[in-house]
């Protein structure tokens, strides 16, 4: 889950106003955001299930399913869902929207999950891994839990748009290095501070490989063409089609 990147300042605080990453907080908020907001709706959704194809049949992990739009896209092309996520908040939304007949765990992916060997043809990991300093373990949770030959789709954060971002407003930001950033989100009248790790390119595809996969796609997607209507402003400078904001890989389990 995450919007459109922003400026990182460069430390966390010691005496936090909340707790970080407490999407219980803005659940809400969020979710609303997320339904018609130009990263998530017309970008990022679109671009995940065109990767995906045709899901029919297969069992699918939605790894980080917030309050369940990708989940439910999924499972109306004939997908077996199941959806984990760290906040239950999260998950009481997703419940709402696909019924109490849909599988949804609170599940944390820094740690252990809660399924076999083997359980998924498919993991889509989509705008989560970014929350995560260490990929290891998670990349590895990942692929004991799909199937040998299955496929993670993943998406996170472009690893150049931060460093870009701060270049344009006169800084010498880092790149090579695994480096921290905070912001505040603000959504339907609340505040949640929000950590994230940027990483480097060959830090993703090292990290990748490592845990056993192997790099299929690595794609840079044009957003949907209703986007420049609906969104004019966020289009002004903008004459082709496609913009910097997301990195999408499909990987398969090797």
């Amino acid at each position: 889950m995450a919007r459109m990147p922003t400026v990182p300042e460069d430390h966390v605080e010691t005496a936090a106003p909340s707790p970080l990453n407490a999407y219980d907080m803005i659940a809400e908020g969020y979710a609303a955001e997320n339904e018609t907001s130009l990263p998530n709706a017309y970008y990022e959704r679109p671009a995940m299930l065109e990767l995906a194809g045709d899901v029919a049949g297969r069992r699918i992990l939605d790894a980080g399913c917030g309050s369940g739009p990708l989940f439910s896209e999924l499972r109306d092309r004939g997908a077996v869902v199941t959806g984990i996520d760290a906040s239950a908040g999260m998950l009481e939304l997703a419940r709402r929207r696909l019924g109490d007949g849909a599988d949804l765990r609170v599940a944390d992916l820094a740690g252990p999950l809660p399924f076999p060997d083997g359980a998924f043809d498919d993991v889509i990991a989509s705008l989560v891994l970014h929350y995560l300093e260490d990929w290891g373990p998670t990349l590895a949770e990942l692929r004991r839990v799909l199937r040998p030959g299955g496929r993670l789709l993943v998406s996170v954060d472009h690893p150049f748009v931060i460093p870009l971002t701060r270049h344009r407003a006169g800084e010498k930001p880092g790149y090579f290095g695994t480096r921290n950033r905070i912001e505040e989100w603000t959504m339907g009248g609340r505040t949640a501070r929000m950590s994230f790790w940027d990483r480097p390119l060959h830090a993703m595809t090292e990290a990748f490989t490592a845990a056993g996969f192997r790099i299929s796609v690595i794609s840079e997607p044009p957003f949907v063409p209703e986007a420049r209507e609906l969104f004019p402003e966020e289009f002004r400078e903008i004459t082709g089609t496609r913009f910097l904001c997301f990195l999408f890989f499909v990987l398969e389990a090797a």
